[in-house]
């Protein structure tokens, strides 16, 4: 079944008008009259629809929603290179990530003027996110943010509340990320979520990585090599993310259980 997503309104209606880039989406995959549609908000929900013809949905099955998975996961990246960086954005919804905050750091090597530039890149990263979770089955999207300075993901982390751990190169290297999780969690819980942060193809300066320790970020290793910036991201979500969907799964909240 083909998945497009859309407005939380559209989920709720028994006939829909897709708006054009969605009709033309059809279009291209050859949807024919009395085909299933799935649409999804990004918001936790979705509902099958059969293709009328014409941009033309009507309900075809009930509306679900759907709890997150786990406790909320939050990227901190410093932003790759070229398709690097959207491949780091798909495969971290993929994940179930809550939230991606792209950083620029000393040795970032993508340099991006303020404002307006940031805010375009952050917009084309949103579609991509969009289009992976249409892809994967994924329903709820999370947050992109436009890219900040190490500074402001410093004070951002400092001011959240939830643990974040920071893959370091070090000699010798910190505990293991699982390690760490599991020695946080014990301490003070990982129930309101987590998060990690994940250096630049040239790895953080002495400096940043003393400003991170400064505000809390507990220091992991991602193994015995050196990964790439972009494998070392989604090694990380994929470790913190199985920790937290496991504890989910041996005491599943109050809220998830109602969802069930």
């Amino acid at each position: 079944m083909d998945r497009l997503p859309a407005e939380p309104a559209m989920l709720r209606a028994q006939i829909v008008e897709l708006p054009p880039a969605a009709a033309r989406h059809l279009k291209v995959l050859r949807a024919k009259k009395g085909d299933l549609v799935e649409l999804f908000d990004g918001e936790g929900a979705e509902r099958a629809f059969e293709v009328c013809g014409d941009g033309t949905l009507s309900a075809a099955g009930e509306l679900r929603v759907l709890a997150r998975p786990c406790a909320p996961v939050v990227l901190y990246a410093c932003v790759t290179k070229g398709s690097r960086w959207d491949w780091t954005v798909e495969k971290a919804v993929e994940l179930g990530v809550s939230r991606i905050v792209p950083v620029i750091s000393e040795r970032t090597i993508v340099r991006l003027g303020a404002g307006g530039e940031r805010e375009a890149k952050a917009e084309r990263w949103r579609r991509v996110a969009l289009d992976a979770a249409r892809q994967s089955h994924a329903v709820w999207l999370p947050r992109v943010e436009a890219p900040v300075d190490f500074a402001d993901a410093v004070a951002d982390i400092a001011s959240g509340g939830i643990p974040v751990f920071g893959g370091f190169l070090r000699n010798p290297p910190p505990p293991p990320l699982l390690e760490a999780a599991e020695t946080v969690a014990a301490a003070r819980g990982l129930s309101s979520g987590a998060g990690v942060f994940t250096g630049p193809e040239g790895d953080f300066t002495s400096q940043e990585t003393a400003a991170l320790e400064d505000a809390g970020v507990v220091p992991v290793s991602l193994g015995p090599t050196v990964l790439r910036a972009e494998t070392a991201a989604i090694c990380a979500l994929a470790v913190l993310a199985a920790r937290l969907q496991a504890a989910e799964r041996a005491s599943p909240s109050p809220a998830r259980q109602s969802a069930q």
